[in-house]
Protein backbone atom coordinates (compact mmCIF):
# COMPACT_ATOMS: atom_id res chain seq x y z
CA UNK A 1 0.00 0.00 0.00
CA UNK A 2 2.83 2.42 0.76
CA UNK A 3 4.06 2.19 -2.86
CA UNK A 4 0.58 3.10 -4.09
CA UNK A 5 0.61 6.18 -1.85
CA UNK A 6 4.02 7.14 -3.25
CA UNK A 7 2.62 6.75 -6.79
CA UNK A 8 -0.24 9.04 -5.75
CA UNK A 9 2.26 11.73 -4.70
CA UNK A 10 4.27 11.33 -7.89
CA UNK A 11 1.10 11.74 -9.93
CA UNK A 12 0.17 14.96 -8.14
CA UNK A 13 3.64 16.44 -8.66
CA UNK A 14 3.63 15.40 -12.34
CA UNK A 15 0.19 16.90 -12.95
CA UNK A 16 1.18 20.22 -11.39
CA UNK A 17 4.71 20.65 -12.73
CA UNK A 18 4.08 19.37 -16.27
CA UNK A 19 2.04 22.43 -17.21
CA UNK A 20 3.60 25.13 -15.10
CA UNK A 21 6.90 26.20 -16.71
CA UNK A 22 8.95 25.01 -13.73
CA UNK A 23 10.29 21.63 -14.94
CA UNK A 24 8.60 18.39 -13.99
CA UNK A 25 12.00 16.66 -14.28
CA UNK A 26 13.60 18.80 -11.58
CA UNK A 27 10.73 18.15 -9.21
CA UNK A 28 10.68 14.43 -9.95
CA UNK A 29 14.40 14.16 -9.19
CA UNK A 30 13.92 15.85 -5.83
CA UNK A 31 10.79 13.87 -5.00
CA UNK A 32 12.52 10.61 -5.85
CA UNK A 33 15.30 11.52 -3.40
CA UNK A 34 12.85 11.82 -0.50
CA UNK A 35 10.12 9.37 -1.55
CA UNK A 36 11.87 6.60 -3.42
CA UNK A 37 9.60 4.15 -5.23
CA UNK A 38 10.53 0.57 -4.41
CA UNK A 39 10.61 -0.55 -8.05
CA UNK A 40 13.25 -1.53 -10.58
CA UNK A 41 15.28 1.20 -12.28
CA UNK A 42 13.82 0.17 -15.65
CA UNK A 43 10.25 0.46 -14.40
CA UNK A 44 10.84 3.85 -12.78
CA UNK A 45 12.40 5.20 -15.99
CA UNK A 46 9.24 4.15 -17.82
CA UNK A 47 6.88 5.23 -15.01
CA UNK A 48 8.01 8.87 -14.85
CA UNK A 49 7.31 9.25 -18.58
CA UNK A 50 4.13 7.22 -18.97
CA UNK A 51 2.24 8.92 -16.11
CA UNK A 52 2.30 11.94 -18.42
CA UNK A 53 -0.52 10.22 -20.31
CA UNK A 54 -2.80 11.12 -17.42
CA UNK A 55 -1.73 14.76 -17.69
CA UNK A 56 -2.31 14.72 -21.45
CA UNK A 57 -5.86 13.39 -21.09
CA UNK A 58 -6.68 16.51 -19.07
CA UNK A 59 -5.67 18.66 -22.05
CA UNK A 60 -7.72 16.50 -24.42
CA UNK A 61 -10.84 16.85 -22.26
CA UNK A 62 -10.49 20.55 -21.40
CA UNK A 63 -9.74 21.63 -24.97
CA UNK A 64 -11.78 19.02 -26.85
CA UNK A 65 -13.74 21.53 -28.92
CA UNK A 66 -10.51 23.25 -29.98
CA UNK A 67 -8.61 20.13 -31.02
CA UNK A 68 -11.22 17.63 -32.31
CA UNK A 69 -11.43 18.24 -36.09
CA UNK A 70 -14.73 16.50 -36.77
CA UNK A 71 -18.28 17.51 -35.92
CA UNK A 72 -21.12 15.07 -35.36
CA UNK A 73 -24.24 16.33 -37.16
CA UNK A 74 -27.65 16.44 -35.54
CA UNK A 75 -30.09 13.85 -36.85
CA UNK A 76 -32.33 16.40 -38.54
CA UNK A 77 -29.41 17.79 -40.53
CA UNK A 78 -27.64 14.52 -41.23
CA UNK A 79 -29.41 13.68 -44.49
CA UNK A 80 -28.98 17.22 -45.81
CA UNK A 81 -25.26 17.21 -44.95
CA UNK A 82 -24.71 13.81 -46.57
CA UNK A 83 -25.75 15.36 -49.86
CA UNK A 84 -22.85 17.84 -49.57
CA UNK A 85 -20.17 15.23 -48.78
CA UNK A 86 -18.04 14.30 -45.81
CA UNK A 87 -16.11 17.60 -45.85
CA UNK A 88 -19.15 19.19 -44.21
CA UNK A 89 -18.19 17.31 -41.05
CA UNK A 90 -14.57 18.52 -41.01
CA UNK A 91 -13.41 21.67 -39.22
CA UNK A 92 -10.66 22.86 -41.53
CA UNK A 93 -9.27 25.40 -39.07
CA UNK A 94 -8.56 22.57 -36.63
CA UNK A 95 -7.02 20.42 -39.38
CA UNK A 96 -4.68 23.33 -40.15
CA UNK A 97 -3.91 23.67 -36.42
CA UNK A 98 -2.91 20.00 -36.26
CA UNK A 99 -0.66 20.45 -39.30
CA UNK A 100 1.10 23.26 -37.41
CA UNK A 101 1.37 21.11 -34.28
CA UNK A 102 2.96 18.27 -36.24
CA UNK A 103 5.41 20.65 -37.93
CA UNK A 104 6.42 22.00 -34.50
CA UNK A 105 7.05 18.40 -33.37
CA UNK A 106 9.51 17.64 -36.18
CA UNK A 107 12.75 18.94 -34.57
CA UNK A 108 12.26 17.17 -31.24
CA UNK A 109 10.87 14.02 -32.87
CA UNK A 110 13.75 13.59 -35.30
CA UNK A 111 16.62 14.54 -32.99
CA UNK A 112 14.98 12.97 -29.93
CA UNK A 113 14.46 9.58 -31.55
CA UNK A 114 18.03 9.50 -32.83
CA UNK A 115 19.84 10.70 -29.72
CA UNK A 116 17.43 10.42 -26.76
CA UNK A 117 19.48 7.78 -24.94
CA UNK A 118 22.68 9.75 -25.50
CA UNK A 119 21.10 12.97 -24.20
CA UNK A 120 19.79 11.12 -21.16
CA UNK A 121 23.22 9.65 -20.45
CA UNK A 122 25.00 12.99 -20.78
CA UNK A 123 22.57 15.45 -19.22
CA UNK A 124 20.21 13.56 -16.91
CA UNK A 125 22.06 14.50 -13.74
CA UNK A 126 21.44 17.03 -11.02
CA UNK A 127 24.04 19.67 -12.05
CA UNK A 128 22.62 19.89 -15.60
CA UNK A 129 19.02 19.91 -14.37
CA UNK A 130 19.79 22.62 -11.80
CA UNK A 131 21.62 24.79 -14.34
CA UNK A 132 18.75 24.41 -16.82
CA UNK A 133 16.30 25.48 -14.11
CA UNK A 134 18.33 28.57 -13.31
CA UNK A 135 19.19 29.60 -16.88
CA UNK A 136 15.61 29.34 -18.15
CA UNK A 137 14.37 31.04 -14.99
CA UNK A 138 16.59 34.01 -15.84
CA UNK A 139 15.36 33.81 -19.46
CA UNK A 140 11.74 34.10 -18.31
CA UNK A 141 12.52 37.25 -16.32
CA UNK A 142 14.53 38.86 -19.16
CA UNK A 143 11.92 38.05 -21.82
CA UNK A 144 9.07 39.40 -19.69
CA UNK A 145 11.02 42.57 -18.89
CA UNK A 146 11.73 43.14 -22.59
CA UNK A 147 8.08 42.58 -23.49
CA UNK A 148 6.66 44.80 -20.75
CA UNK A 149 4.13 47.18 -22.27
CA UNK A 150 4.58 45.83 -25.78
CA UNK A 151 1.51 44.41 -27.57
CA UNK A 152 1.82 40.83 -28.83
CA UNK A 153 2.10 40.35 -32.60
CA UNK A 154 0.21 37.05 -32.57
CA UNK A 155 -3.01 36.92 -30.57
CA UNK A 156 -4.77 33.81 -31.85
CA UNK A 157 -3.89 30.28 -32.87
CA UNK A 158 -4.99 31.06 -36.44
CA UNK A 159 -2.31 33.77 -36.69
CA UNK A 160 0.51 31.31 -36.00
CA UNK A 161 2.49 30.83 -39.21
CA UNK A 162 4.23 27.60 -40.18
CA UNK A 163 7.58 29.33 -39.75
CA UNK A 164 6.65 30.47 -36.24
CA UNK A 165 5.51 27.02 -35.09
CA UNK A 166 8.65 25.41 -36.50
CA UNK A 167 10.78 27.87 -34.52
CA UNK A 168 8.73 27.07 -31.41
CA UNK A 169 9.56 23.43 -32.14
CA UNK A 170 13.26 24.33 -32.07
CA UNK A 171 12.80 25.64 -28.54
CA UNK A 172 11.03 22.40 -27.63
CA UNK A 173 14.10 20.56 -28.92
CA UNK A 174 16.18 22.38 -26.30
CA UNK A 175 13.95 20.86 -23.62
CA UNK A 176 14.37 17.42 -25.20
CA UNK A 177 18.15 17.77 -24.99
CA UNK A 178 18.49 19.32 -21.54
CA UNK A 179 16.33 17.86 -18.73
CA UNK A 180 15.23 20.56 -16.32
CA UNK A 181 14.64 23.08 -19.08
CA UNK A 182 10.91 22.26 -18.96
CA UNK A 183 9.14 21.47 -22.22
CA UNK A 184 6.37 23.95 -21.47
CA UNK A 185 8.91 26.50 -20.22
CA UNK A 186 11.05 26.26 -23.36
CA UNK A 187 8.14 26.51 -25.79
CA UNK A 188 6.51 29.38 -23.89
CA UNK A 189 9.78 31.35 -23.74
CA UNK A 190 10.31 30.70 -27.44
CA UNK A 191 6.78 31.75 -28.32
CA UNK A 192 7.06 34.96 -26.27
CA UNK A 193 10.34 35.86 -28.01
CA UNK A 194 8.60 35.35 -31.36
CA UNK A 195 5.84 37.78 -30.37
CA UNK A 196 3.10 35.32 -29.40
CA UNK A 197 0.71 36.36 -26.63
CA UNK A 198 0.90 34.52 -23.29
CA UNK A 199 -2.51 32.89 -23.72
CA UNK A 200 -1.79 31.62 -27.24
CA UNK A 201 1.71 30.50 -26.17
CA UNK A 202 0.25 28.47 -23.30
CA UNK A 203 -2.53 26.92 -25.40
CA UNK A 204 -0.19 25.94 -28.23
CA UNK A 205 2.20 24.45 -25.67
CA UNK A 206 -0.64 22.32 -24.27
CA UNK A 207 -1.62 21.10 -27.74
CA UNK A 208 1.98 20.46 -28.73
CA UNK A 209 2.34 18.17 -25.73
CA UNK A 210 -0.32 15.74 -27.01
CA UNK A 211 1.67 14.02 -29.81
CA UNK A 212 4.97 14.53 -27.97
CA UNK A 213 3.88 12.82 -24.76
CA UNK A 214 1.88 10.09 -26.50
CA UNK A 215 4.92 9.32 -28.64
CA UNK A 216 7.37 9.40 -25.73
CA UNK A 217 5.10 7.21 -23.59
CA UNK A 218 4.59 4.66 -26.35
CA UNK A 219 8.35 4.50 -26.95
CA UNK A 220 9.05 3.94 -23.24
CA UNK A 221 6.42 1.20 -22.96
CA UNK A 222 7.83 -0.59 -26.01
CA UNK A 223 11.37 -0.32 -24.62
CA UNK A 224 10.24 -1.63 -21.23
CA UNK A 225 8.11 -4.41 -22.71
CA UNK A 226 4.69 -5.53 -21.57
CA UNK A 227 5.77 -7.81 -18.72
CA UNK A 228 4.17 -5.80 -15.91
CA UNK A 229 3.53 -7.28 -12.49
CA UNK A 230 0.20 -6.60 -10.79
CA UNK A 231 1.88 -4.22 -8.38
CA UNK A 232 3.51 -2.28 -11.23
CA UNK A 233 0.19 -1.94 -13.06
CA UNK A 234 -1.40 -0.57 -9.89
CA UNK A 235 1.43 1.95 -9.36
CA UNK A 236 1.26 3.09 -12.98
CA UNK A 237 -2.54 3.51 -12.99
CA UNK A 238 -2.57 5.45 -9.72
CA UNK A 239 0.15 7.75 -11.00
CA UNK A 240 -1.73 8.38 -14.25
CA UNK A 241 -5.09 9.02 -12.58
CA UNK A 242 -3.69 11.45 -10.01
CA UNK A 243 -1.68 13.21 -12.75
CA UNK A 244 -4.93 13.58 -14.70
CA UNK A 245 -6.92 15.03 -11.79
CA UNK A 246 -4.23 17.46 -10.67
CA UNK A 247 -3.69 18.55 -14.31
CA UNK A 248 -7.37 19.42 -14.65
CA UNK A 249 -7.05 21.88 -11.78
CA UNK A 250 -3.63 23.33 -12.66
CA UNK A 251 -4.44 23.97 -16.34
CA UNK A 252 -7.56 25.93 -15.38
CA UNK A 253 -5.50 27.86 -12.83
CA UNK A 254 -2.74 28.69 -15.31
CA UNK A 255 -5.10 29.89 -18.05
CA UNK A 256 -6.79 32.20 -15.55
CA UNK A 257 -3.50 33.37 -14.04
CA UNK A 258 -1.79 34.45 -17.27
CA UNK A 259 -4.70 36.67 -18.26
CA UNK A 260 -3.69 39.08 -15.49
CA UNK A 261 -0.06 38.19 -14.68
CA UNK A 262 3.22 37.53 -16.46
CA UNK A 263 5.57 34.54 -16.13
CA UNK A 264 8.25 36.22 -14.01
CA UNK A 265 7.13 34.52 -10.80
CA UNK A 266 7.89 31.16 -12.42
CA UNK A 267 11.32 32.47 -13.39
CA UNK A 268 12.13 33.39 -9.78
CA UNK A 269 10.79 30.02 -8.60
CA UNK A 270 13.00 28.16 -11.09
CA UNK A 271 16.10 30.03 -9.92
CA UNK A 272 15.39 29.24 -6.27
CA UNK A 273 14.63 25.58 -7.05
CA UNK A 274 17.79 25.25 -9.14
CA UNK A 275 19.88 26.61 -6.27
CA UNK A 276 18.18 24.22 -3.84
CA UNK A 277 18.94 21.27 -6.12
CA UNK A 278 22.60 22.28 -6.42
CA UNK A 279 23.02 22.85 -2.67
CA UNK A 280 21.14 19.69 -1.65
CA UNK A 281 23.09 17.32 -3.88
CA UNK A 282 26.40 19.05 -3.17
CA UNK A 283 25.85 18.61 0.57
CA UNK A 284 24.66 14.99 0.28
CA UNK A 285 27.63 14.15 -1.96
CA UNK A 286 30.01 15.71 0.57
CA UNK A 287 28.40 13.84 3.49
CA UNK A 288 28.60 10.53 1.67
Amino acid sequence: MIEFFKAFLFGIVEGITEWLPISSTGHMILLNEFINLNVSEEFYSMFEVVIQLGAIMAVVILFWNQIFPFQIPKRKRRRRRQQHGLMQYVKMDIIILWCKILIACIPAAVIGLLFSEEFERLFYNYPCVALALIIFGIAFIIVEENHKGKPAKINSLEELSYKTVFLIGIFQLIAAIFPGTSRSGATIVGALILGVSRTVAAEFTFFLAIPVMFGASLLKIVQFGFHFTGNEIGILLIGMVTAFVSSMFIIRFLMGYIKKHDFKVFGYYRIVLGCIVLIYFAVTSFVR
